[in-house]
C-alpha cells in the first residue's frame, strides 16, 4: 500500500523548466516564427531533451513566446538541460533566452484537442520564477536549490538573489545558477532595480528625516516642561506595581530558549540543515521533565543572533538562551552553540564541535547534556537514555529527514509544504526503513493533513497514516513522536477520539515541554464538546509555546465557536502582535465583524487584503462579504481570473470556490452562467467524493451545489448524508454544520418547516455552524444572508433573527 501511495504522489510533484525568448512581442512574426523555430530545434537536441522524452518522463508545453518542459524523474534534470541549452545558446546570439526552474505539485488535464496536458502550481511558479531574470540567467526556486543542495557538484554554482514581487504581489526567494563558462552573473534588472530604491528611498528617507526633526525641535521644546512633569507622576504612580509585576513574571532559573541557527555554510540553501541541527538540539531538551524549554515555533521569528536578548527572554518568559551556528561542508559539520544568562546577558558556556555527518547525533547529545550541567538540571536515567539515542545511521537519510522536517515546521504550513514533506519523509525511509523517527513524522504529517484537508482525506491517505505510525511504534515502542503520531491517526483519520487522547497523554510523559501534545489535547476535548477542559490545554500549550501564531489563532476559533467574541479578538491582536497585517488574521477579524452585523467594519478589515491565489480562506470570506453587502458582481471577475487556473494543490477547495461563484453569479441576475458554473461544480465534487467518501464538508458542498442546480430531492438527500458522516453527537465543533446545510437546502427548498427546526438547533449548541467559513450561525449572519430570504415573512424565522 505504501508503494502504490508513494507512486501516486510522485507523479504530483515534477520539476519543470521554464523557456522564454526575451523580447519576443516586440519582433515582426516572421522573426517570431523564426526564432521559435530555432529554439525548438535546439532544444530537441538536447540530450537531456531526448533522454527524458524516450523514457516516458517529459511533457511539453507551448507557451506562445517559448515552453515548458515538465520532467518527473530528478530535480538535476531541469538543471542539466538548462546549461546544455546555454552552451548551444553561444552559437545562436540572436536567441536571447531566459530559464525558470521550479519542483512542485501539477496535475495532468485533457485539452480542448484531447491531448494529454499539465498544469499546477510547478508551472506557475517556474514560469514566475524565469520573468525575474533577463537574457542569459537561469533562475532556480528557492525550493530547488534545497534540493540542489545534496548534490555537492552543484554547490559553487548557486548565488543568492533574494526575494523578488511576481504576479498578484507574490514574493519569492530567487538564487542564480552560472557557471564560469554558462549562465548569466550578472545581477538581474528587476533585483538591480529593487537594491537602487533601496538605496534612494533611504537617501529621500533621511533628508526628510533632518527636515522633520528640524521642524519639530522648535514646538517640542514649548511642552517638554510640561512633558517631563507628566512622566515623573506617572512614573511615580507606577513604581510600585511595576516591580511587582516584574517579581510575577520572573522567569525560572531551569529554563531555556533555543534560538534560530545561523547557516554559516557557504552555500546558503543549507539553512534547512542548519535549522535541523537546531530543533534535534531542541527536542532532546524539551524531553527533560526539569527543564522548562520554549518551543521552536515561538522562537523560528528571531534572528539568529540578536542584539536584544534580555528583552527577547523576557517575551518568552525564560533565564536562558541558547544561540548556535552551523557550518556544513561536504560530509564535515562544525557546530557554534553558546548559552547565555539573559538577565546579565554573559556567556555561561560555549563549545564548538566539528564532526563527520555519520557522527552529527552525538553534538546533540553532548549539546543536550551540557546545558543540563551547567543549569543543574536533574536528568533521570531513562531521560539519559532518550536523549543520547541515534535515529539513523545513514546520512542521506537524515539528511532527507531534515528536509522533510524543514518542510513541516514552515508557519502557515501550506499543501504545497506538505506535500514536499511527505516527498523527503518517503525517501527518508525508503533510504532507511528502520529510522523510527522518520516514520513517526510521515504519519503524523499525513493525519495532520488529512483531518485540516490540505492534502484531502483520501483512504489512501489515511493508509499509510496508519502504516506509517505502526512501523515507528513496532521499531521503538517507546518513541515519543511514534506515539504522539499514533494518536494523531486516531484523531484525524479515525476521529476516535478516546483512543487519541490515550495516546497523547502517553507522549506527553515522554515530552513534557512539547506544545503540540497539550495544543492536540486542546482540539480533541473541544470536539467532545469538553470546551472548559480545552481552554486549559490551549493554556499549557501557550505556556511553553506564547508565540506561536497557529496555535493562538486556534485558540481564537475556540472563543469565535463559542460566541465569545471579545476574548477571540484579543487573541488575533496577539497574533497580529506578532505577524502584524497578516491577512488571515485580518479576515477572521472580519468574519467577526460579519457574524455580528457590522458590515462596515468588516469591509475595512477586508478592502486592503490581496490574497494569492492558494489562500481560499480569505477570498471566500471576501466574497460573503460581498454577497451580504448585495453586491455579488463585484468579486465575479477575481473569482473567473483564479479558477480559469486553480492551483491543483487546494483539490476540492477549488470546487467551492467555484460554488461560491455560481452563487454570486445567480445572486446577481446570471442565472445561465451560475447554472453552468454549478454544473461543471457538480462534476467535480462527485469526483473528488469517489476518493474522498467520508468527507462531510464536501458531501455538504454536493448538497447546496444539487439545491442551486434545482433538484431538490437530491440537495436534501446529500444533506442528510453529511448529517449521518459527521453527527452532532460525535463531534461537537464541526457536527452541527451539516444541521447547517440542512437548514440553508431546506430553505431553498421551500420546506419552511424543515429549515427552521435545523435552525432552532444549530442556534442552541454552543459554538454550531460555520459553513460560512470559520463563525458560527448568529441572528444577525441570519439577518443578512440571502439564501435564508425564502424565510423572511415566517413568524419563526422572525423570532430567531431577533434573538441574541
Amino acid at each position: 500500500m505504501l508503494d502504490e501511495v508513494e507512486k501516486r504522489i510522485e507523479l504530483e510533484i515534477a520539476h519543470v523548466l521554464f523557456i522564454d525568448i526575451v523580447g519576443y512581442s516586440k519582433l515582426l512574426i516572421n522573426e517570431q516564427i523564426e526564432l521559435l523555430r530555432e529554439l525548438t530545434a535546439l532544444v530537441r537536441e538536447a540530450d537531456r531533451f531526448r533522454i527524458a522524452e524516450a523514457q516516458g518522463k517529459l511533457l511539453r508545453l507551448a507557451t506562445g513566446d517559448g515552453m515548458a518542459l515538465v520532467f518527473r524523474d530528478s530535480p538535476e534534470t531541469p538543471v542539466q538541460c538548462a546549461l546544455e541549452l546555454s552552451r548551444k545558446l553561444k552559437a545562436h546570439p540572436q536567441l536571447r533566452v531566459r530559464m525558470g526552474i521550479h519542483s512542485g505539485p501539477v496535475t495532468e488535464v485533457t485539452d480542448v484537442n484531447e491531448r494529454l496536458n499539465i498544469t499546477g502550481a510547478g508551472v506557475n511558479v517556474a514560469q514566475r520564477v524565469m520573468s525575474c531574470g533577463d537574457a542569459g540567467h537561469i533562475l532556480l526556486s528557492q525550493h530547488v536549490a534545497d534540493d540542489l543542495e545534496q548534490y555537492p557538484q552543484w554547490h559553487s554554482h548557486l548565488h543568492e538573489l533574494g526575494e523578488c514581487e511576481v504576479k498578484h504581489g507574490v514574493r519569492l526567494h530567487v538564487v542564480n545558477l552560472y557557471t564560469e563558462e554558462l549562465g548569466n552573473p550578472e545581477v538581474p534588472a528587476k533585483f538591480a532595480a529593487l537594491a537602487k530604491a533601496k538605496g534612494d528611498h533611504d537617501a529621500v528617507s533621511k533628508t526628510r528625516l533632518r527636515r522633520w526633526i528640524l521642524g519639530i525641535l522648535i514646538g517640542t521644546a514649548l511642552v517638554v516642561g510640561a512633558l517631563a512633569l507628566y512622566l515623573y507622576e506617572r512614573k511615580t504612580q507606577l513604581v510600585g506595581s511595576n516591580k511587582e509585576n516584574t517579581r510575577s513574571v520572573t522567569a525560572p532559573e531551569k529554563s531555556i530558549a533555543v534560538l534560530p541557527f545561523e547557516n554559516r555554510s557557504e552555500d546558503k540553501a543549507n539553512a534547512y540543515f542548519a535549522e535541523g541541527i537546531q530543533d534535534e538540539i531542541f527536542t532532546r531538551l524539551s524531553k527533560i521533565a526539569d527543564l522548562k524549554v520554549i518551543s521552536r515555533t515561538s522562537t523560528q521569528n528571531y534572528k539568529s543572533a540578536p542584539d536584544n536578548l534580555p528583552e527577547i527572554a523576557g517575551q518568552l518568559g525564560v533565564a536562558n538562551i541558547l544561540e548556535g551556528s552551523v557550518q556544513k561542508s561536504g560530509d564535515k559539520v562544525r557546530v557554534n552553540v553558546q548559552l547565555i544568562s539573559a538577565a546579565n546577558d554573559s556567556h555561561v558556556w560555549a563549545e564548538t564541535f566539528d564532526r563527520k555527518l555519520t557522527d552529527i547525533f552525538s553534538v546533540e547529545t553532548e549539546v543536550a547534556k551540557a546545558i543540563a550541567d551547567q543549569l543543574r538540571v536533574h536528568l533521570t536515567g531513562r531521560e539519559e537514555q532518550i536523549i543520547a539515542a541515534k535515529a539513523t545511521d545513514n546520512p542521506e537519510a537524515y539528511d532527507a529527514y531534515l528536509r522533510g522536517l524543514s518542510y513541516s515546521l514552515k508557519t502557515g504550513l501550506s499543501p504545497a509544504d506538505q506535500i514536499s514533506a511527505q516527498t523527503y519523509l518517503r525517501k527518508a525511509v525508503r533510504l532507511d526503513p528502520k529510522f523510527a523517527l522518520a516514520w513517526a513524522l510521515l504519519s503524523q504529517v499525513d493525519a495532520v493533513g488529512y483531518v485540516m484537508l490540505f492534502l484531502q482525506p483520501t483512504p489512501t491517505l489515511r493508509e499509510e497514516a496508519r502504516h506509517a505510525a505502526d512501523t515507528a511504534l513496532d521499531l521503538q515502542p517507546n518513541l515519543a513522536e511514534a506515539l504522539h503520531a499514533k494518536g494523531w491517526y486516531h484523531y484525524g483519520c479515525l476521529r476516535d477520539y478516546d483512543t487519541a487522547v490515550r495516546y497523547f497523554q502517553q507522549a506527553w510523559q515522554l515530552l513534557p515541554n512539547s506544545s503540540q501534545i497539550p495544543e492536540a489535547l486542546a482540539y480533541v476535548t473541544r470536539r467532545h464538546g469538553e470546551w472548559d477542559k480545552s481552554e486549559v490545554y490551549f493554556n499549557r500549550a501557550e505556556q511553553v509555546d506564547p508565540r506561536n501564531v497557529s496555535l493562538l489563532t486556534q485558540h481564537a476559533f475556540s472563543y469565535i465557536f463559542l460566541g465569545r467574541f471579545p476574548e477571540a479578538l484579543q487573541k488575533l491582536e496577539q497574533v497580529l502582535n506578532i505577524t502584524p497585517n497578516d491577512p488571515g488574521t485580518l479576515a477572521e477579524e472580519a468574519l467577526i465583524a460579519q457574524a455580528e452585523g457590522d458590515l462596515p467594519r468588516a469591509a475595512t478589515l477586508l478592502a486592503p487584503l490581496h490574497p494569492a491565489t492558494n489562500d481560499p480562506f480569505v477570498l471566500e470570506a471576501q466574497v460573503y462579504q460581498a454577497i451580504l453587502e448585495r453586491r455579488p458582481g463585484s468579486v465575479i471577475p477575481r473569482l473567473k481570473e483564479i479558477l480559469a487556473n486553480p492551483d491543483p494543490t487546494l483539490g476540492y477547495l477549488n470546487s467551492e470556490l467555484r460554488y461560491w461563484l455560481g452563487w454570486a453569479q445567480e445572486l446577481s441576475g446570471d442565472h445561465v452562467g451560475a447554472q453552468g458554473t454549478w454544473q461543471r461544480t457538480r462534476t467535480e465534487l462527485e469526483s473528488f467524493l469517489k476518493q474522498q467518501p467520508e468527507n462531510y464538508i464536501l458531501i455538504g458542498d454536493l448538497a447546496l451545489t444539487y439545491m442551486g442546480l434545482g433538484d431538490k430531492t437530491t440537495a436534501l438527500t446529500f444533506a442528510e448524508r453529511a448529517m449521518a458522516a459527521n453527527p452532532i453527537g460525535k463531534d461537537a465543533m464541526d457536527g452541527s454544520i451539516p444541521i447547517e446545510i440542512v437548514a440553508r437546502v431546506a430553505a431553498q427548498a421551500g420546506e419552511s418547516d424543515r429549515a427552521i427546526a435545523a435552525l432552532e438547533k444549530v442556534l442552541s449548541i454552543p459554538g454550531a455552524g460555520a459553513w460560512a467559513l470559520n463563525v458560527p450561525l448568529t441572528p444577525a449572519l441570519l439577518r443578512l444572508d440571502p439564501m435564508f430570504d425564502p424565510l423572511r415573512n415566517d413568524a419563526r424565522f422572525q423570532k430567531l433573527v431577533a434573538s441574541k
